[in-house]
């Protein structure tokens, strides 16, 4: 799954050092997988939603195991299924959304993530060094965050020229949410250039 950041979500609070939701990686069986299924609570669900600026959060589960490979190495595979109201950005109304992505993550021992300004994303996104502590919590509001739309729309609702605009503040238009929109047009004239003028694509 493609890492990209999504709106002010930030880690939640650590649970108990013993809570289920956490796994010591030094604890873990290095023969056989751990399973794992994590439903929060009703007010779990609460607290991640206004974190993620969600109108509700109806439903989150994340379900599957963790497994060593050799070791230095744990991989966590999982699927998250999740229900959330976002509001609309044209109209501010609820928008239904319902999310079912698989995970992958892989742990390594020795591991050491890039520093610098610039850093290069790795090849494999889904490898990371190995923690001293897998939160299934964590995961599961990372996870829900990068699936949710980034403009969730209610039904019909169109952005027009102008969407929002306080004084003295530029006006959001249509363009202003499609920022390749741009791009995809050069493409395609760039496409057709060369071409004697009697060729067209059929």
């Amino acid at each position: 799954m493609e890492r990209r950041s999504h709106g002010n979500w930030h880690p939640m609070t650590d649970p108990a050092p013993n809570s289920p939701t956490r796994f010591r990686t030094g604890g873990l069986s290095p023969r056989k997988p751990t399973r794992f299924d994590y439903a929060p609570d009703g007010s779990a669900r609460a607290e991640l939603a206004r974190q993620l600026g969600l109108l509700a959060l109806k439903r989150l589960h994340l379900a599957g195991e963790i497994r060593p490979v050799g070791r230095d190495e744990l991989v966590l595979t999982a699927r998250l299924t999740a229900a959330a109201d976002q509001s609309c950005v044209v109209t501010l109304k609820p928008v239904a959304a319902a999310i079912d992505e698989e995970i992958h993550r892989r742990y390594v021992a020795g591991l050491t993530e890039p520093q610098g300004a610039e850093v290069e994303m790795p090849e494999d996104d889904t490898l990371e060094p190995m923690p001293e502590v897998i939160d299934l919590a964590e995961i599961a509001a990372e996870a829900l965050a990068l699936a949710l739309p980034l403009y969730p729309r209610a039904p019909g609702a169109e952005l027009g020229e102008m969407v929002h605009s306080a004084e003295g503040v530029e006006p959001l238009r249509d363009d202003d949410m499609k920022p390749f929109a741009g791009l995809s047009a050069l493409a395609a004239r760039l496409g057709t250039k060369g071409k004697p003028d009697n060729e067209t694509d059929d």
